[in-house]
């Protein structure tokens, strides 16, 4: 079983970090990004990767090839332009053997075990809608209660983590993003399930608030001990 990790985005609001290395290798409690994902894969079995990249390619291949503890069998597309998320895995297609293959957005910190989306391929985690406002609640114009950042457990957000098919490539784009074309058209066609994970650690690195934030929440959940204890 392979893991295919989306790396090759530019990371434009992670700027200036990222004006000197690639989002992957932004550092979570010192740790880069994908390091987190490769040994976040590992303690559920899965040790076989390839690495999508582009922007600062060479950055990430010459740190993962001077981890030698890793443990990982690691193989790299690269792309000459930016592809997408689905380009990127159809450029990739060359390294798919197996039937089914798991894939997650290059800026994805997570606990949610995977192996609950083999129960059906082309599968997708989902977790609660998170919103990054507070919510009011107003009974004739006086405040009734307030939230804090609530989850919306009534709606579901895609996670970026994927179970997929080796015949879902057929309806990606050679350019373009998975979750607005090769998604919504398999989901016409009954053919896209989603397991939900309403209770995960889930973080996606996009800002400088989420580095603060995910950082604090991982040592408030002891996450550290759960990606490195055996």
């Amino acid at each position: 079983m392979k893991a295919f990790i989306l790396s090759g985005g530019f990371g434009k609001r992670l700027r200036p970090i990222t004006d000197y290395v690639p989002k992957p290798l932004v550092p979570i409690n010192n740790i880069p990004i994908i390091e987190w994902q490769i040994r976040y894969f590992k303690k559920f079995g899965i040790k076989e990767f390839v690495i999508c990249s582009g922007y600062k390619n060479e950055q990430i291949k010459d740190h993962l090839e001077a981890k030698k503890n890793l443990g990982a069998a690691i193989q790299y597309s690269i792309e000459k332009i930016s592809l997408g998320t689905g380009g990127a895995i159809k450029n990739a297609f060359r390294f798919i053997d197996e039937p089914n293959f798991f894939v997650m957005n290059g800026d994805v910190i997570t606990d949610l075990d995977p192996r609950q989306l083999q129960s059906k391929p082309n599968s997708i985690a989902v977790v609660p809608l998170r919103t990054s406002f507070g919510i009011v609640d107003i009974t004739e114009n006086k405040v009734t209660r307030f939230y804090e950042k609530p989850t919306i457990s009534e709606y579901w957000m895609n996670a970026g983590i994927y179970y997929l098919s080796r015949e879902i490539t057929k309806y990606m784009p050679k350019k373009g993003n998975i979750e607005n074309s090769t998604f919504p058209l398999c989901a016409t066609k009954g053919r896209l399930s989603a397991v939900k994970y309403p209770k995960a650690f889930w973080h996606s690195i996009d800002s400088h608030k989420d580095i603060e934030e995910c950082s604090k929440n991982i040592v408030a959940r002891h996450y550290d001990d759960f990606i490195f204890k055996k």
